[in-house]
């Protein structure tokens, strides 16, 4: 028997896997019918032949109802962008959580992260896969009070899913290198709420308040002690900005 609960389905980011969002979905679960997903490749699912942002647009679809609620957190926010875009029927609202059309910075665009950085940590991920994915984790967190304990809470989920594919990993920071959705986002016309954090590193708040200018239909919250992780830093706040958005 279907839920009376509006469906709202979690994506998570790079490396990552569903897991990191117990909490959250914890607090939203009186109002949502909440599925934590795993992108392919990670949380013990295996990875696409094809593992594109497409491909993992398409695969996340498929696992959605009609008119879903959809959240995405970093490159979760850009799949989500991209279902959104290419299976609009599936989607009838988005959240994007530090998130961004364009993850890596070039001469149009100041707010993503120097190419040459992405290249070291594609270096590095080759050289030793464990000692890159806990260094992403503590570039989440850098500059937060309370650092320690949410640095601790997102090593304690990563490993508490098997670890994500060496080709899903790869295939993400291809993903993240690559991806550009500026231009596409005009047709993105669902309801949306961007949240991001004052402090994020990894995603600028630069490019959540782009994000909420370009969006047809966009309301933007930052939270100003936040930073990659405001799901983890400010759950309460989080949860209340999406019971406001889907209720609105």
């Amino acid at each position: 028997m279907p839920s009376p609960k509006p469906v709202l389905a979690l994506v998570h980011g790079w490396g990552m896997n569903a897991r990191v969002f117990d909490a959250l979905a914890g607090l939203l679960a009186a109002d949502f019918e909440v599925r934590a997903l795993d992108l392919p490749g990670h949380g013990g699912r295996a990875a696409l032949a094809d593992n594109t942002l497409k491909s993992w647009a398409d695969d996340l679809a498929q696992q959605l109802p009609d008119k879903a609620t959809l959240l995405g957190w970093s490159l979760g926010g850009q799949v989500a962008m991209r279902a959104a875009l290419d299976h609009p029927h599936k989607i009838a609202r988005l959240v994007l959580l530090a998130s961004t059309p364009k993850f890596v910075a070039a001469a149009d665009w100041d707010r993503g992260m120097a190419p040459e950085d992405l290249e070291d940590f594609g270096a590095a991920l080759l050289a030793d896969p464990q000692a890159t994915l806990l260094r992403f984790l503590s570039l989440q967190t850098r500059g937060m009070a309370g650092q320690k304990s949410l640095l601790q809470h997102l090593r304690q989920t990563l490993l508490a899913a098997p670890a994500a594919r060496s080709e899903a990993l790869s295939s993400g920071l291809a993903i993240l290198r690559d991806t550009d959705l500026r231009a596409e986002l005009p047709r993105l016309t669902q309801p949306t709420l961007v949240l991001h954090g004052a402090l994020d590193t990894l995603t600028p708040p630069g490019a959540g308040a782009w994000l909420a200018e370009a969006l047809p239909a966009a309301q933007h919250i930052a939270f100003a002690r936040a930073a990659h992780a405001p799901h983890l830093s400010h759950g309460e706040d989080v949860v209340a900005a999406i019971g406001r958005f889907a209720n609105g």
